[in-house]
Protein backbone atom coordinates (compact mmCIF):
# COMPACT_ATOMS: atom_id res chain seq x y z
CA UNK A 1 0.00 0.00 0.00
CA UNK A 2 1.05 3.56 -0.59
CA UNK A 3 0.24 6.44 1.62
CA UNK A 4 0.44 10.37 0.71
CA UNK A 5 -0.28 12.32 3.27
CA UNK A 6 0.37 15.91 5.17
CA UNK A 7 2.39 16.15 8.78
CA UNK A 8 -0.37 16.96 11.35
CA UNK A 9 1.47 19.49 12.94
CA UNK A 10 3.10 21.74 9.74
CA UNK A 11 1.12 20.09 6.94
CA UNK A 12 4.48 19.06 5.23
CA UNK A 13 4.20 16.30 2.66
CA UNK A 14 4.95 13.12 3.33
CA UNK A 15 4.84 9.50 1.21
CA UNK A 16 5.32 5.95 2.93
CA UNK A 17 5.28 2.56 1.65
CA UNK A 18 3.28 -0.29 3.49
CA UNK A 19 4.26 -2.89 4.66
CA UNK A 20 7.32 -1.00 6.50
CA UNK A 21 8.24 1.41 8.95
CA UNK A 22 5.17 2.06 11.49
CA UNK A 23 6.69 5.57 12.22
CA UNK A 24 7.27 8.50 10.03
CA UNK A 25 9.58 11.85 11.34
CA UNK A 26 8.47 14.96 9.61
CA UNK A 27 11.87 16.28 8.26
CA UNK A 28 10.37 19.90 8.65
CA UNK A 29 9.25 19.77 12.05
CA UNK A 30 10.55 16.38 13.96
CA UNK A 31 7.42 15.23 15.02
CA UNK A 32 6.92 11.86 15.40
CA UNK A 33 3.70 10.10 13.63
CA UNK A 34 2.68 6.87 14.61
CA UNK A 35 0.60 4.83 11.91
CA UNK A 36 -1.83 2.19 12.47
CA UNK A 37 -1.42 -1.01 11.89
CA UNK A 38 -4.38 -2.13 10.26
CA UNK A 39 -5.93 -6.29 10.82
CA UNK A 40 -6.94 -7.83 8.32
CA UNK A 41 -10.85 -7.87 9.14
CA UNK A 42 -10.06 -3.44 8.45
CA UNK A 43 -7.34 -3.69 6.04
CA UNK A 44 -8.99 -0.85 3.85
CA UNK A 45 -11.35 0.03 5.88
CA UNK A 46 -10.03 2.58 8.07
CA UNK A 47 -7.41 5.55 7.85
CA UNK A 48 -3.79 3.83 8.38
CA UNK A 49 -2.98 7.86 9.69
CA UNK A 50 -5.77 8.58 11.99
CA UNK A 51 -8.24 5.56 12.42
CA UNK A 52 -11.05 7.33 10.62
CA UNK A 53 -13.31 4.67 9.11
CA UNK A 54 -15.16 7.30 6.91
CA UNK A 55 -12.96 6.93 3.68
CA UNK A 56 -14.27 7.92 0.03
CA UNK A 57 -12.45 6.71 -3.70
CA UNK A 58 -11.63 9.19 -6.23
CA UNK A 59 -9.70 8.79 -9.37
CA UNK A 60 -5.85 8.82 -9.39
CA UNK A 61 -5.66 11.64 -12.20
CA UNK A 62 -3.45 14.33 -11.96
CA UNK A 63 -5.37 17.65 -12.11
CA UNK A 64 -2.68 19.47 -13.80
CA UNK A 65 -2.63 17.15 -16.67
CA UNK A 66 -5.98 17.62 -17.40
CA UNK A 67 -5.90 21.07 -16.99
CA UNK A 68 -3.19 21.54 -19.09
CA UNK A 69 -4.61 19.39 -21.77
CA UNK A 70 -7.66 21.95 -21.39
CA UNK A 71 -5.64 24.65 -22.10
CA UNK A 72 -3.46 24.04 -25.08
CA UNK A 73 -6.62 22.52 -26.56
CA UNK A 74 -8.22 26.36 -25.79
CA UNK A 75 -5.49 27.91 -27.35
CA UNK A 76 -4.70 25.82 -30.55
CA UNK A 77 -8.48 26.22 -31.25
CA UNK A 78 -8.89 30.22 -30.66
CA UNK A 79 -5.90 30.69 -32.94
CA UNK A 80 -7.59 27.65 -35.85
CA UNK A 81 -10.93 29.72 -35.19
CA UNK A 82 -9.61 33.54 -36.19
CA UNK A 83 -8.05 31.73 -39.10
CA UNK A 84 -11.24 30.86 -40.11
CA UNK A 85 -10.59 26.77 -40.08
CA UNK A 86 -13.87 25.56 -38.41
CA UNK A 87 -12.98 22.33 -39.17
CA UNK A 88 -9.07 22.22 -37.63
CA UNK A 89 -10.99 23.96 -34.47
CA UNK A 90 -13.07 21.24 -34.04
CA UNK A 91 -10.64 18.69 -34.36
CA UNK A 92 -8.75 20.21 -31.75
CA UNK A 93 -11.58 20.63 -29.17
CA UNK A 94 -13.17 16.97 -29.86
CA UNK A 95 -9.74 15.59 -29.91
CA UNK A 96 -8.17 16.66 -26.42
CA UNK A 97 -11.54 15.88 -25.09
CA UNK A 98 -11.01 12.03 -26.20
CA UNK A 99 -7.47 12.03 -25.06
CA UNK A 100 -8.55 13.69 -21.77
CA UNK A 101 -11.42 10.95 -21.36
CA UNK A 102 -8.93 8.05 -22.18
CA UNK A 103 -6.90 9.08 -19.84
CA UNK A 104 -9.11 9.25 -16.84
CA UNK A 105 -11.01 6.00 -17.55
CA UNK A 106 -7.09 4.26 -17.58
CA UNK A 107 -5.76 5.41 -14.47
CA UNK A 108 -7.53 3.62 -11.05
CA UNK A 109 -8.68 4.73 -8.09
CA UNK A 110 -7.17 6.06 -5.01
CA UNK A 111 -9.04 5.95 -1.19
CA UNK A 112 -8.56 9.34 0.49
CA UNK A 113 -9.83 9.92 4.52
CA UNK A 114 -12.08 12.73 4.90
CA UNK A 115 -10.16 13.61 8.19
CA UNK A 116 -6.43 14.17 7.37
CA UNK A 117 -7.08 13.40 3.37
CA UNK A 118 -4.62 10.75 3.25
CA UNK A 119 -4.59 9.24 0.03
CA UNK A 120 -4.48 5.08 -0.02
CA UNK A 121 -3.40 3.46 -3.14
CA UNK A 122 -3.49 -0.55 -3.76
CA UNK A 123 -5.90 -0.77 -1.14
CA UNK A 124 -8.76 -3.49 -1.47
CA UNK A 125 -12.55 -2.14 -0.33
CA UNK A 126 -14.89 -0.55 -1.93
CA UNK A 127 -15.97 3.23 -0.97
CA UNK A 128 -18.82 5.38 -2.00
CA UNK A 129 -17.31 8.44 -3.58
CA UNK A 130 -16.59 11.74 -2.67
CA UNK A 131 -20.17 12.98 -0.72
CA UNK A 132 -20.22 16.57 0.72
CA UNK A 133 -22.43 16.18 3.50
CA UNK A 134 -19.80 14.16 5.01
CA UNK A 135 -17.38 15.95 4.33
CA UNK A 136 -18.67 19.22 6.16
CA UNK A 137 -19.53 17.34 8.99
Amino acid sequence: MNLRFACPECDCPGRLELPGPSEWQCPACDHLLRLRAANDDEAGQVCVCCGNQELYRKKDFPHWLGMTILVVACAASFVTYWLRRQWMTWSILLGSALIDGCLYMSVGDVTVCYRCGCQQRGVQGTHPPFELTIAVR
